[in-house]
Parts: C-alpha cells; sequence; structure tokens
C-alpha cells in the first residue's frame, strides 16, 4: 500500500530517505537546507554536525561502508558542496552508496548573482553514479529514491541531488514511490565455469580479496569457495578479516612468495590498479571477479573476467565438481614463507629504539585493540605500516581511503564509525601529516559526545615525500613539518585528551589509558624520521 504525505521539500525528501534505510544525517550548517533540517528535528531523526564539509561526507560513507547501507550527507550551496568534493570522490573509488544532497540557489532567480549561486552538476557528475537538480517539490520522493537506487546499484557509488531554495521551501501532497531493491546481476555461467576450470587445474593459485566481497556481503561464499578448491587467500582494503588471521588458507605476510610463484592468480572485488602492480603477474594467468561489467579492467587482459553479483560467481566455484589440483605442497611453501615474515615482524614490532620506531606502535596496539575494533587508517607513510603489521580479525573492520588516497578521512570515518558501532573501540591512526586535514573535528566529536582514540605517528615530515625526493634529486622542500608538535594539546583545547609519547616502554600504558578514558583521545607518538616504510615507487 502507498503512503501519501504533504509537507515541505524536506519532509518529502526525509520521508523517501528513511522508507530506503537511511538513519542519520551528516552536515555542516546552511541556511539553504534548513527544511531538511526542520524535517529531522521534528521526527527525532538524528543530526550529526561537523566542523567541515569533507568530514560530513567521509562519515557517510563510514556508514555506507561498515553498515552496507546508504549514507546520507547534507551540504550547503555551493562551497559546501565544493568542499564535499573528494568526499564524494573518495567514495566514487570506493564504491560507497552515499546519498550527497545540496543545497541551491534559487531558481527563479538563476542569473542575477544570489548568494552562492553555482550550478553544481558539472562539477559532482564526474564522481557520481548519478546527479539531478530537482525543479519541482513534488518530484523529490522520486528523485530521492532514483538516486539511492542508483548508488546501490553495483558497482555501487555515491549519488548526487541538490534543490533550489524555492523547491526545498515549497509544500506539496504527494504519494511516496514504493521502494524497489536491486535486483543481482547475474554472471555469464561460461564465464564462471571457465574461471573455476582454471582455478581448480592450477598448481599454484592465490586468491586476492578485496573492498567489494564485504560489499557486497560475499565473504562467506568468498571462504566456501577458498576452502572447496583449497586456494590460499590475501586480502585488501575492507576485504581485509574475510577469512580469520587463523585460518590455514589465510596469508597476509607471504604476498610476495606467492605473486612471484603462482600460475594464476585470482582478483577479486578490487580493480588491478597501482595496489596489485597494474595487474601484471608475470608469467600468471589472471582471473578477475568483479561486481559489475564496468569493473572490468581495460589496461590488461585477464585469461577470464566474470562480471555479477560475487556470491554467485563465489558459490558456484565453491561447487565446481571437476578435477582438482593437489595444492598441498604449495600451501605449506608459503606457510613458511608466512611464518618467517611473521618471525621478523615480531622481532620489529618489540623493538626498544628510542626514537620510536612505527613497528612498535603496532606491536602495543595489538596487543590492546579488541577482535572486533574498527580501525581507521588516515595517513601515507604512517599508515603503510598499519597494512604491514595490523591483521584484522573480522571483516567490516577496517576504513581506510583506497585507492583515491585522500587524506582527511580520519575524523568523518570516526564519526560514522562509532556511530555505526557504539560499543566498540574506534581507533584512528594518522600521520601528523594527515592531522591537519581533519583534526578540528575533535570538537564535533566531544561535543556529540563520540569518543574515539586517535593515535599520531609524528615524525615531523611528510615521510611519503621528503625521502623520495632525497632519493630522486639529494634534496627535499616542503616536506618538513615542526618536530614534536603537541597535537595532543591540541585536542585538550577542543574538550578532549591526549598525551605525548617519547619512550617505547611508555607506549602501552598511554593506548590503554586512551581506550579507558571514554572521550576522544590523541595519543602523540614521537617516531624516528628517517625509519620509512619500504616501497617502490608509485609515481608510474
Amino acid at each position: 500500500m502507498t503512503e501519501r504525505i504533504e509537507g515541505h521539500g524536506g519532509e518529502l525528501a526525509l520521508a523517501a530517505l528513511r522508507a530506503h534505510g537511511v538513519r542519520e544525517m551528516f552536515t555542516l550548517s546552511g541556511g539553504h537546507v534548513f527544511p531538511l533540517y526542520d524535517a529531522a528535528y521534528k521526527t527525532d531523526f538524528p543530526i550529526y554536525d561537523v566542523r567541515h564539509e569533507q568530514s560530513a561526507v567521509f562519515a557517510a560513507e563510514a556508514v555506507a561502508k561498515l553498515q552496507r547501507r546508504p549514507g546520507l550527507a547534507v551540504l550547503t550551496a555551493g562551497p559546501g558542496v565544493t568542499n564535499g568534493i573528494s568526499g564524494m570522490t573518495s567514495a566514487f573509488f570506493n564504491a560507497s552508496p552515499v546519498l550527497v544532497l545540496g543545497g541551491r540557489a534559487p531558481a527563479f532567480r538563476w542569473g542575477s548573482g544570489s548568494l552562492q549561486e553555482m550550478d553544481h552538476l558539472p562539477l559532482v557528475a564526474p564522481v557520481t553514479k548519478h546527479a539531478e537538480t530537482v525543479f519541482s517539490t513534488d518530484d523529490i520522493p522520486r528523485a530521492v529514491g532514483a538516486a539511492l537506487h542508483a548508488a546501490l546499484t553495483p558497482h555501487r557509488g555515491p549519488a548526487f541531488l541538490d534543490f533550489p531554495l524555492e523547491t526545498v521551501f515549497s509544500v506539496a501532497d504527494v504519494e511516496l514511490p514504493s521502494v524497489t531493491g536491486v535486483d543481482p546481476i547475474a554472471p555469464d555461467p561460461e564465464e564462471v565455469g571457465r574461471a573455476a576450470l582454471l582455478i581448480a587445474g592450477a598448481q599454484r593459485p592465490v586468491i586476492i580479496a578485496g573492498s567489494d566481497v564485504y560489499a557486497g556481503d560475499a565473504v562467506a561464499a568468498l571462504r566456501e569457495a577458498a576452502e572447496a578448491l583449497q586456494v590460499p587467500v590475501f586480502t585488501n582494503g575492507m576485504g581485509r578479516g574475510s577469512l580469520p588471521p587463523e585460518h590455514p588458507l589465510a596469508f597476509a605476510k607471504a604476498r610476495r612468495a606467492a605473486l612471484s610463484g603462482a600460475d594464476v592468480v585470482v582478483v577479486v572485488g578490487t580493480p588491478l590498479d597501482f595496489r596489485l602492480s597494474f595487474g601484471d603477474f608475470g608469467d600468471a594467468k589472471v582471473v578477475h571477479i568483479v561486481d559489475a561489467p564496468s569493473q572490468r579492467a581495460t589496461h590488461v587482459q585477464p585469461a577470464v573476467a566474470p562480471a555479477g553479483d560475487l556470491r554467485l560467481i563465489l558459490s558456484a566455484l565453491a561447487d565446481h565438481s571437476g578435477d582438482r589440483a593437489d595444492h598441498t605442497d604449495w600451501i605449506a611453501d608459503l606457510r613458511v614463507a608466512e611464518d618467517a615474515a611473521k618471525a621478523r615482524d615480531a622481532a620489529e614490532m618489540a623493538a626498544e629504539t628510542d626514537p620510536i620506531r612505527p613497528a612498535r606502535i603496532y606491536g602495543e596496539l595489538r596487543r590492546v585493540l579488541a577482535p572486533d575494533a574498527i580501525t581507521i587508517g588516515d595517513g601515507g607513510d604512517f599508515v603503510s605500516y598499519a597494512g604491514r603489521y595490523l591483521e584484522p580479525a573480522q571483516p567490516g573492520t577496517w576504513l581506510d581511503p583506497g585507492p583515491y588516497g585522500c587524506l582527511g578521512t580520519g575524523m568523518g570515518y570516526a564519526m560514522g564509525a562509532r556511530v555505526s558501532h557504539p560499543d566498540r573501540q574506534i581507533c584512528v591512526l594518522m600521520g601528523d601529516g594527515a592531522a591537519g586535514f581533519s583534526l578540528m573535528d575533535v570538537e564535533s566529536l566531544v561535543r556529540q559526545k563520540l569518543p574515539v582514540v586517535i593515535v599520531v605517528g609524528n615524525n615531523g615530515i611528510w615521510g611519503l615525500e621528503k625521502h623520495p625526493m632525497r632519493a630522486m634529486y639529494g634534496y627535499d622542500v616542503a616536506a618538513d613539518l615542526q618536530p614534536e608538535l603537541r597535537y595532543d594539546t591540541v585536542v585538550s583545547a577542543l574538550g578532549g585528551a591526549g598525551e605525548t609519547v617519547a619512550k617505547a616502554a611508555d607506549l602501552g600504558p598511554a593506548l590503554q589509558r586512551a581506550f579507558d578514558s571514554g572521550v576522544p583521545y590523541l595519543v602523540n607518538v614521537l617516531t624516528d624520521p628517517t625509519d620509512a616504510y619500504p616501497r617502490s615507487s608509485n609515481l608510474a
């Protein structure tokens, strides 16, 4: 049975949003979107406000990622929308179903020079799946439904609507459209069959599972496929934790040995981008499994690339009934490499050096983080260590900026994570460079009683730039920050708490105090500026 509703544009929009499972709003106050606030206030719909619009979009993205449902950001016209574009772009690269609602100068005065008069669509269209200006009040529910349907359709991503002033302030009496679900994309059975034959017949296969495995609710199907075919699994992004670290097919440290020795590499739910050598694995054949045809790689030619609902594809792989090669020796060889790497890492994470090496921070964090803790990476060099030393125990517990690599996600992601999981540990790993992008939004967390722990790796430099520039040119410029800056006192001034740690032996107690505090708490760790995470150049 359909529902009729009479109200202003904000009330019509909120009714449609509720029907599609949206449960909260992230925003920075602006007059162009007052009716949306009015509708939320009158119906006790939660509003979380921030100090910079990018944080509102990042918070909405965290909700979308963690809860696999739409996240909502509401931005005022002009600079409100443009300040949110980096967040929209990150959501686009991360396939996060975020809906951004923007204010817009009045249409009846368009071209006369109204406050913040700007056509947003040409800017946001390239980084959204759906972008539309809604000119009629009674069209708002239809537009909200269409935008959310687009955002949730694989390959998922952000959508954008803006409302001219008179559209959102005016009143209409409309029928709410019924909510239609998103139909799964059925894969080509022949392509899936070819992939199954290739994987089952391989002598040294490897699976790399990425964020879309979690986003597509395909974690269980991934485990079934890996176990049925006995294939070692590596993960990245939100795919991390899909197999618990103790699982006999779960690997994290032996990636170099695996990819250099594999004859078939199966990449599931993540692009063949710079993080995966652009899909070049030497002589190995590549099976690229994606959630939509649009995600098939065009710069390389995989041996086969099934596209469609990842649960359907992975379940079909698990059900493969043909001959299967024995991978026992291959798995055992990788386990030897994995164990050796873990032993090396354990020594590094226990290092008693002063200044503190970043690895030691992660050694201490492993002792205090609960299995269901949400860990957020916002940084370059410092967060690179997190990918090496932290092993999420459960899927859906790791957030990082993703392939767009946008710094400044930290406080927005923290807000969205705390809203999503009120009873879990939330830990933000932040470089001192990244702290400059969003640390002011600690005030938003304090004011709205959203406690998180922030660990800053403070080496006083832009580590990803300083060391490579010195290697290339023999000098560096624009790569230094204030050494030993007291980011903890910034957080204290904003109403939180914190401390600076300069000795490795003091790390553990400081982290425990942070998690026990019940407020936004920053542990400012002075790290060795000469310690750079080893990596090959990604400048290509």
